[in-house]
């Protein structure tokens, strides 16, 4: 019986293994570089990757030719690969393997934009460029690294003064993206920014952009739907996870179980918002060390912010935990955009006033810290930030500042309901500050330390209806001689 049994069970167990479609040999054997074996191994069409030859040539030769293949895999073996701009098309998987990396050219004349859809806003030069592909793949466990440091790619060196710096990736219109497992290192300017791209996943990606140049934000979604972001490590100059729409909503947005770390922000909508910001759900995140704030909600380009859901959020040594802004600086992005009045002089440029309702935000854990001067100065000088302020104390209090909930007069910020938080201040405000007259700067760029020291260290909520605190708790860890919560010009506030 017991051996009729065992052959029952081995039958049982091959009949299952039958079930499984073979691995195709294709993908699994070393790429020859044929057209017939879908994967294409980017030394075969003379990528050296000695770190010194410029391998764009090879690079986007084996790229063209696994596209003519109708697609495949794009195979980077160990070595360091120098490398301009490369065109990345439908049905490509770029693939690098431990130890592989693609380095960033030192030269901008290899970052040619003829041949690219010009940027709506900044400049158009990139390291990897897509434009109207579907279904690009880029996985592996190697580095792409822009190398852009400041020596290298000066602001503002271009002719008439242009700022082209490349970024390290610029996808226009794409669908079907996934962003698996690389490391990406030190663009010149942006990081990683989407256009108008639909179904895009990032899982598994480590961004490592600190102290490195300016304006070196980690991942920029401008008008992107359908985008789940999620196991990610971020550490990011600027800021980190940032939503954009400079003409089309960004909606459909998850972000969850990312460790994120930021000069600027961790998580921010805005500014750019003239599409608005529709069903955005960010859950389970740790941000640490921010120094200009954890999370920033802005809609100052007009647009709408609707259905926005943060839950489960872990800050440690953050500025302001929360700043929602509406605001109207009124930027177009009609055609591409690069300068506009950042200062407080009340001049907008031209769009409608926007809205924000419907914000929910709970079960957040906060710390907030004062910056070292000695880092500030620092930062200063890498260029994440700039000094506003000509006392550095005065921007760092400013900066470790309470709640701040702010629309303008006549327009209102509706319905947000912060629940289950819990938030630990420095303390350490005076009675000076509590007679400090906060400034309207409607039509500014929008930072909170721009309003200066505000007279209340929990919370600070002007021009604002229908705002529910549940079960928020505060406190200062030294003495401080201004109000928890501040309300000017709020209809139907709730602390309980």
């Amino acid at each position: 019986m017991k051996r009729a049994a065992l052959v029952i069970l081995m039958a049982v167990v091959v009949g299952e293994f039958a079930a499984v479609p073979a691995i195709s040999a294709e993908i699994t054997k070393p790429a020859s570089g044929r057209e017939d074996s879908k994967v294409f191994d980017v030394k075969t069409f003379g990528a050296v990757g000695d770190g010194k030859t410029l391998d764009t040539e090879a690079l986007q030769a084996a790229i063209d030719a696994c596209t003519q293949a109708g697609g495949g895999t794009v195979w980077v073996p160990a070595g360091e690969y120098v490398s301009g701009t490369l065109q990345l098309k439908s049905n490509v998987t770029l693939s690098l393997d431990h130890g592989a990396a693609i380095l960033g050219s030192l030269d901008l004349k290899d970052y040619p934009v003829d041949k690219l859809r010009p940027s709506r806003e900044g400049n158009s030069e990139c390291l990897l460029y897509a434009e109207d592909a579907t279904n690009i793949r880029l996985e592996g466990l190697g580095t792409i690294n822009g190398r852009g440091k400041p020596k290298f790619f000066p602001i503002n060196a271009g002719l008439n003064g242009a700022d082209n710096r490349p970024r390290l990736i610029r996808f226009e219109n794409c669908e079907k993206l996934t962003f698996s497992g690389l490391t990406y290192r030190n663009p010149a300017f942006w990081g990683i920014h989407l256009v108008d791209c639909r179904d895009v996943h990032f899982t598994g990606v480590k961004i490592r952009f600190r102290n490195n140049h300016s304006n070196n934000d980690g991942i920029d979604l401008d008008a992107c739907e359908n985008v789940l972001i999620e196991n990610c490590d971020i550490l990011s100059g600027d800021d980190a996870i940032c939503l954009k729409s400079t003409l089309n909503p960004c909606r459909d947005i998850v972000v969850r179980n990312c460790v994120v770390s930021s000069h600027t922000a961790a998580l921010k909508l805005g500014t750019s918002s003239t599409g608005g910001y529709i069903d955005v759900d960010v859950s389970n995140c740790h941000f640490y060390d921010c120094p200009m704030g954890g999370i920033k909600l802005q809609i100052v380009d007009g647009g709408r912010m609707e259905n926005i859901n943060i839950r489960r959020i872990v800050m440690d040594d953050v500025g302001s935990p929360l700043f929602i802004r509406l605001g109207n600086r009124g930027r177009t992005y009609a055609g591409n955009t690069h300068t506009g009045p950042d200062t407080g002089s009340g001049q907008a440029e031209g769009a409608t006033v926007g809205s924000v309702k419907g914000v929910r935000i709970g079960d957040v854990v906060a710390t907030v810290t004062f910056e070292a001067r000695d880092r500030v100065a620092k930062a200063q000088a890498q260029g994440d930030v700039s000094m506003n302020f000509p006392e550095p104390g005065y921007r760092i209090e400013a900066q470790a500042g309470p709640i701040m909930i702010a629309g303008i007069p006549g327009h209102y910020i509706e319905d947000v309901m912060l629940e289950n938080i819990q938030v630990s201040y420095p303390g350490g405000g005076t009675l000076e500050d509590t007679e400090h007259e906060v400034p309207e700067d409607i039509a500014r760029y929008p930072e909170q330390y721009f309003f200066g020291v505000l007279p209340a260290w929990g919370a600070y909520i002007r021009h604002a209806k229908n705002i529910e605190f549940r079960n928020v708790k505060m406190s200062t860890r030294a003495p401080d001689a201004r109000e928890r919560i501040v309300l000017d010009d709020v209809d139907g506030f709730v602390d309980q």
